[in-house]
């Protein structure tokens, strides 16, 4: 049996077993160590071992717990609730106000989390009964929640890019840095988008009434308060670490401390609070920390086949095409795969072919991490089986249906294709903040 064969026979066989509803560290792993047994026989074991020592000497792994842990911590003793309760404020008097606010909440949460996860269900229980009660179309704020949770795969401390640089082999300081703009241009487009329909169809968006803006001046500066918090935490982390005063791991470290100090200075770190945080940090990190761990294992095993110059050799000297259009394809594959797999299932199941075929065709991997969040992006709301599709439905109210949630990510959709494309034909807006920074 040929190289290019057996190849083909894992990549098929570990979709099939995804499709019965393996766990995709278990349907990874499995097919790895099968094929790394079958191929080269007792020798074929030192790969699973291999791949293991590796990632427990990979010491910015430790950022991903840490960076977990903020997330949770800030979730779970209500912080979040009192940064909406400033936007609320601050933006409800425009037409579409509190959308715009719950998109800006939702960056805030992002700097601080990096899961999109933990944004969609801050969004689903904090600002869509109150967007709702407001008299909010119900078919547009459903699309703002998902659109604006999508950015915590984007924007610093982005989960993601840290698994993308761990399996590309690319410094997650550069990855987080390229993130910068273009999650901020994504936000800053959704509320132009936001803003623009809301003004020209005031009821999908209304302001708030006139004797609730009555709110002095005073109270409002009051209410700004609840933002020092979080930005204090972002620069304590961020700041520091662009200063050079910290590495990335002591970065998250201090990330991490900060937002312990900050529930215990607003008076709610208490043991349900600290229990419910480490029990979720412990699940989600052993989660992908064992998903790290499979596509190490099959990716060893697929370099050992050479199948990516197979791959290489097929799409440029038997199809004939140019690298933009391969490029092209494999992000088409990224959304189609979407419709049925998670972030990081898509990330672990193609890296061992794309990464080196992206480096290989002369592109910027740093530039194509950026590239491949914002493709997850979109491939998170892609019916009919997006991840964020089914995580609204699971946390939304009775009335809004599943046929409104698929209505409503449509023109969120069409602003993100518009992102991907700026940034694919200007790849400055990603690069410009890390070459700057490390001198490139």
């Amino acid at each position: 049996m040929s190289y290019e064969l057996i190849a083909i026979l894992m990549f098929s066989t570990m979709m099939i077993m995804l499709l019965t509803g393996q766990r995709v560290f278990g349907a990874i792993g499995v097919v790895a160590v099968v094929a790394a047994l079958g191929l080269w026989g007792d020798g074929g074991s030192e790969m699973a071992f291999s791949a293991a020592m590796k990632l427990m000497k990979w010491y910015p792994l430790l950022t991903l717990p840490m960076f977990i842990y903020m997330g949770y911590m800030l979730s779970e003793s209500g912080i979040a609730d009192d940064l909406y309760r400033m936007f609320h404020v601050w933006a409800g008097p425009l037409n579409g106000g509190l959308a715009i606010g719950t998109i800006g909440l939702m960056v805030v949460i992002s700097a601080m989390n990096g899961l999109s996860v933990a944004g969609m269900a801050i969004g689903a229980t904090i600002a869509l009964p109150e967007l709702l009660r407001r008299g909010y179309d119900k078919v547009m704020v459903t699309g703002v929640i998902q659109a604006g949770s999508s950015l915590g795969i984007l924007v610093p401390p982005s989960v993601v890019l840290v698994l993308y640089g761990m399996i590309a082999r690319q410094p997650v300081g550069q990855l987080w840095l390229a993130g910068v703009f273009p999650g901020l241009m994504m936000a800053s487009l959704f509320i132009l988008y936001i803003a623009v329909r809301c003004r020209l169809q005031p009821k999908l968006g209304p302001a708030l009434p006139k004797e609730e803006r009555q709110i002095s001046w005073g109270e409002k500066f009051r209410l700004l308060r609840a933002g020092i918090l979080p930005l204090l935490i972002f620069f304590c982390m961020t700041g520091l670490f662009l200063m050079g005063k910290t590495n990335l791991t002591e970065s998250s470290a201090v990330g991490a401390t900060a937002a312990t100090i900050a529930a215990l200075i607003k008076g709610r770190l208490t043991w349900k609070v600290m229990e419910a945080t480490i029990r979720k940090t412990l699940s989600v990190s052993c989660m992908f920390m064992w998903i790290i761990l499979a596509a190490l294992c099959f990716g060893a095993v697929f370099d050992g086949l050479g199948a990516v110059k197979a791959i290489e050799s097929f799409f440029i000297d038997r199809m004939g095409l140019g690298p933009w259009e391969i490029l092209i394809m494999m992000q088409l594959s990224y959304i189609l795969m979407g419709m049925f797999l998670d972030d990081t299932a898509m990330l672990v199941i193609v890296a061992p072919l794309y990464v080196p075929l992206v480096g290989a065709l002369g592109f910027d991997l740093v530039w194509y991490g950026v590239l491949y969040t914002i493709t997850c992006q979109i491939a998170y709301m892609t019916p009919p089986f997006g991840y964020n599709l089914f995580l609204m439905r699971a946390m939304a109210p009775p009335e809004i249906s599943l046929s409104d949630i698929y209505r409503s990510i449509t023109p969120f959709v069409i602003v993100m294709i518009l992102g991907l494309a700026l940034v694919t034909i200007f790849p400055e807006i990603a690069l410009w903040l890390p070459n700057r920074h490390y001198g490139d």
